[in-house]
């Protein structure tokens, strides 16, 4: 199969049956690492432009702004690349830097907020 798109290669996920493991059974494991973008929420964040793009009228060059700081962070900046979009990703200071790089690597702005909120966490910060 020659693919048109990363997401054309993620519409379907990938299983594989442990039948050695379970041989009087039907188990069957989702290999989710196989995704292109490298993210378990690589489904997540194809219906969330998919969304965006329907109900809101997103369009190439449009902007998208979303608070993570791991999986869905970098499934959205793999799908904003491909889509034309811009995106930034705010996050804080107690995410991993492997995450912060791989979304920079595919073309996200990733903001990391300082500051606590008054509740003594960071997400009320990421939200302001």
């Amino acid at each position: 199969m020659i693919a048109g798109s990363i997401e054309e290669l993620d519409e379907n996920s990938q299983f594989v049956r442990l039948k050695n493991s379970f041989p009087k059974h039907d188990v069957y494991a989702k290999l989710e690492g196989l995704n292109t973008a490298g993210s378990v929420k690589l489904k997540t964040a194809i219906a969330l432009v998919d969304s965006l793009e329907k109900l809101h009228g997103l369009q190439p060059g449009g902007w998208v702004v979303e608070s993570s700081s791991g999986s869905l962070g970098i499934a959205l900046s793999g799908v904003c690349a491909r889509r034309g979009y811009k995106l930034t990703i705010v996050t804080d200071v107690n995410a991993n830097s492997r995450s912060i790089s791989h979304m920079r690597a595919l073309g996200a702005e990733v903001e990391v907020v300082q500051s606590l909120d008054a509740a003594g966490g960071f997400l009320g910060t990421r939200l302001a």
